[in-house]
């Protein structure tokens, strides 16, 4: 009888061990599936720097939940975006600049209706440039402002405001004295030294320069290149600097398209009657059937 009923206990515990056996069974396929992907993109991200950027493909690179179009963490998949402010972005070349500072189309396939927007003497004052660039946005236009670097100096911020907002930043040396007085060494400092404190704020150099005054010479020129920048004055002045146009919006519009040609290069300042002039005046080029051409989109040459 005893040994009847220990191999029934043998008999009882071999069933058990079984049983166990067959409840450790192997992973859910699509658990391995999940846990491999975790795998793989952890040894992308940890690739030698030496082989390059890695390219994701966002379709079969990320864990991604088809019920939820979430990645393990809960959160929705980053897209990277390309920064359209980066002086990396590039903009096709599609006018130029003659020797008269007009703008003109390189081909016919850009229009000739068109109208350079420019702002001198800033930055100076936050709520004015504000303004100017809230009515350029409204147009979907783009403007150069020319800064003075000891003003720069004083209001770094508003630099980068202007920047940050993706308007084009211009030199327009560091002092607004006349540089064709100054010796051909002091004049190309007034030159570098705004590229160097605009760099240093905003990361990249301007490429577009405007003397004070529109005054310059063959020397000041040349410091000009040598910095790979485009030279102008103006071929369309606004007079808003003018005391016959002071406190006086409707004589800033009037002046401007009493000037009016194919590629005006207008120049205007940073002043309140312009700042309550531009919605008007950049209406009513628009109904004239002008556009207002990106900066970046002109050549550094001249022709």
């Amino acid at each position: 009888m005893l040994k009847h009923a220990t191999s029934l206990l043998l008999f009882t515990s071999m069933l058990l061990s079984a049983c166990s056996a067959q409840n450790q069974s192997a992973p859910d396929p699509e658990d391995m599936k999940e846990d491999n992907a975790v795998i793989f993109v952890k040894s992308k991200d940890e690739a030698s720097p030496s082989t390059g950027p890695q390219i994701e493909n966002t379709e079969t690179d990320s864990v991604i939940h088809p019920e939820t179009n979430t990645n393990k963490t809960g959160n929705k998949p980053e897209i990277p975006s390309k920064d359209t402010n980066s002086s990396e972005v590039s903009i096709k070349k599609k006018y130029h600049m003659n020797s008269s500072y007009v703008i003109q189309p390189n081909d016919e396939s850009s229009p000739a209706k068109v109208v350079l927007l420019t702002f001198d003497d800033g930055p100076k004052d936050k709520d004015m440039i504000t303004s100017l660039i809230d009515t350029l946005d409204k147009h979907h236009a783009k403007a150069i402002f020319f800064v003075n670097g000891n003003r720069v100096k004083r209001q770094p911020k508003l630099l980068k405001m202007i920047h940050d907002r993706e308007q084009i930043i211009g030199n327009h040396a560091w002092d607004h004295e006349d540089l064709q007085k100054m010796s051909s060494s002091k004049a190309k400092k007034q030159v570098t030294d705004v590229q160097q404190i605009v760099k240093d704020i905003i990361g990249e150099k301007p490429q577009f320069f405007r003397p004070p005054f529109g005054s310059g010479n063959d020397a000041l020129k040349d410091a000009v290149k040598e910095e790979g920048m485009l030279y102008m004055t103006w071929s369309n002045g606004s007079l808003d600097w003018d005391k016959s146009t002071k406190n006086r919006p409707e004589k800033v519009i009037q002046n401007v398209l009493d000037q009016l040609h194919p590629g005006s290069n207008i120049l205007m300042h940073e002043l309140p009657w312009t700042v309550d002039a531009l919605d008007e005046l950049l209406t009513s080029l628009e109904k004239k059937g002008y556009s207002f051409v990106d900066p970046r989109a002109i050549e550094l040459q001249s022709r």
